[in-house]
């Protein structure tokens, strides 16, 4: 059985490694700083996953006051299939959820190859487009 908390810097390792493994990681964007900035927010963390004290999951999650948003969604390649995804879902909709937030926003890249997962776990996809501008 897996627990859930949120990270903390000291899991920052660990964290980047999962995301690592799940090939979630972009060339322009800096994990470790993404990791940090998340947990210097009351408006988002990192939720992890881990058994005994092995971290095997994460899910980055944020609420902006209007939507909750889950990135960096990913489980240790040799845990998948075990349910941690969906654990990890819940407790990152919990958090959101006692935060007041009415609707959660999953973000995932074209292609990744996890999609069905959401589907079969009763995620809609929805119908809209991400426009981005980089301000730093």
């Amino acid at each position: 059985m897996t627990a859930t908390r949120s990270a903390t810097i000291a899991d920052r390792d660990a964290v980047v490694a999962i995301w690592e493994a799940c090939g979630l990681i972009r060339p322009w964007n800096d994990p470790q700083a993404d990791f940090r900035r998340a947990l210097e927010h009351d408006a988002s963390t990192v939720i992890v996953a881990e058994q005994g004290a092995r971290i095997l999951a994460t899910a980055m999650t944020g609420f902006d006051g209007h939507r909750g948003w889950i990135y960096y969604l990913g489980v240790a390649p040799d845990h998948q299939g075990q349910g941690i995804a969906r654990q990890l879902l819940d407790a990152a909709c919990e958090w959101l959820g006692q935060r007041g937030c009415p609707k959660v926003e999953l973000m995932l890249r074209d292609g990744n190859p996890a999609a069905g997962l959401y589907e079969h776990l009763g995620w809609e996809r929805q119908d809209v487009r991400v426009f981005a501008r980089w301000l730093v």
